[in-house]
């Protein structure tokens, strides 16, 4: 009996974490912004349960530098996200973390058509 409820315990624990996928895309108005299957905007929250993760895609043609400004520190790698690769963020442990993006290079730079500034990206992610 102490060997089922072990192996119940086991499977239980052992499940896979989520996965949510972001993009940062361009926009005529403030020139990029965050993308998800339901919300474009550039300020975005969202809650995950610990061991979550967030893959994020530059598909916008600028570069950003990523910058953590609140919560235990999580490990990302360079700051730089480059267009057209992704990154992975896992979040192992409760608590609020907050992140800013700021586009290293202008709509100008690119040759891109955009209305307004640029939007500096800011995501907070609820960790449970």
């Amino acid at each position: 009996m102490k060997f089922l409820a072990l192996a119940v315990a086991s499977i239980a624990f052992a499940a896979p974490s989520k996965t949510v996928q972001l993009a940062v895309v361009h926009a005529l108005h403030g020139c990029h912004t965050w993308h998800t299957t339901r919300d474009v905007a550039p300020a975005l929250a969202m809650k995950l349960p610990h061991g979550g993760r967030i893959q994020i895609r530059v598909s916008c043609p600028m570069d950003f530098r990523m910058v953590q400004v609140r919560g235990r520190r999580v490990a990302f790698g360079d700051s730089t996200f480059y267009t057209g690769t992704t990154r992975t963020i896992v979040f192992p442990k409760p608590g609020v973390y907050v992140f800013t993006g700021t586009n290293l290079q202008s709509s100008a730079d690119r040759g891109l058509q955009t209305l307004g500034p640029d939007n500096v990206l800011r995501l907070t992610v609820t960790v449970t």
